[in-house]
């Protein structure tokens, strides 16, 4: 298995991959640039429950949380930790040296618990909400993955050329400014396309379009954020992007 994958699959998954011999920025490229691809295997398995038709708002919560719940094991809760750091450090107020300090604590404070809580009530609820209906489950079940992979295409985006790291060390420091810019348009022009063709079958192909472009805005608003607040990104704001992205993309969808 070649570096770039054991990187790719040991950040993002929980499966017992070995570590990678060598990490340089090669490597941390392809890994980022793959996160996608690991992104769509992981929703298509973890969206399974949302299949069960059910027109019943108390089961659909359930399937909902099923759902969600298997991925956040299936990435060791990885990014769910990152948004609650970083929402500790920007919540605290302090000088971007004291809130990376703040944000490496293996502690959670009132920030990130709220930012935890609410994040969760808002994917369980909007995902409920495009589920919950005659044609709900096939609908909830693209919707799910369509938001899953918008997460991880934000990523890119906070991981092309000219993003700094907020840090000299950690995961942001070895990812950041790795993507090319082209890489993460095509992604997106991909991503964009995929969605649409994918919802049109449902009538809802102009939504499809709406989430992911939704998600990548507040990605992208969340990484000048952390640039401004913390210097640049880290392993904790990566996380804090998927989580603001997949989480827009569902609440728009189920707007629409």
């Amino acid at each position: 298995m070649p570096d770039w994958l054991r990187l790719a699959v040991g950040t993002f998954t929980r499966l017992p991959v070995p570590a990678p011999r060598r990490v340089d920025r090669a490597t941390a490229r392809w890994a980022m640039t793959f996160a996608p691809v690991i992104a769509l295997v992981l929703s298509v398995i973890c969206a399974l429950p949302l299949l069960v038709a059910s027109d019943n708002l108390a089961r659909t919560l359930l399937l909902s949380a099923l759902s969600l719940g298997l991925l956040a094991w299936c990435t060791r809760a990885l990014h769910l930790d990152g948004l609650a750091d970083t929402a500790d450090a920007l919540g605290s107020g302090k000088p971007p040296a004291e809130a990376l300090v703040i944000a490496r604590k293996s502690d959670i404070g009132p920030f990130g618990v709220l930012a935890i809580a609410f994040n969760l009530l808002l994917q369980v609820f909007a995902l409920s909400a495009v589920t919950a209906t005659s044609m709900g489950a096939g609908r909830g079940y693209l919707i799910m993955i369509i938001a899953v992979v918008t997460g991880r295409v934000a990523l890119l985006w906070a991981c092309t050329n000219k993003v700094p790291a907020a840090r000299p060390d950690g995961l942001g420091a070895v990812v950041a400014g790795t993507v090319p810019l082209p890489v993460t348009i095509s992604w997106t022009l991909v991503l964009l396309f995929a969605a649409y063709f994918a919802l049109n079958l449902t009538g809802l192909g102009a939504a499809g379009v709406g989430m992911v472009i939704a998600g990548i805005i507040i990605g992208v608003i969340a990484v000048a954020i952390a640039r401004r607040r913390l210097g640049g990104i880290t392993g904790d704001v990566l996380g804090a992007v998927i989580e603001a992205s997949t989480t827009t993309a569902l609440v728009v969808a189920a707007l629409f």
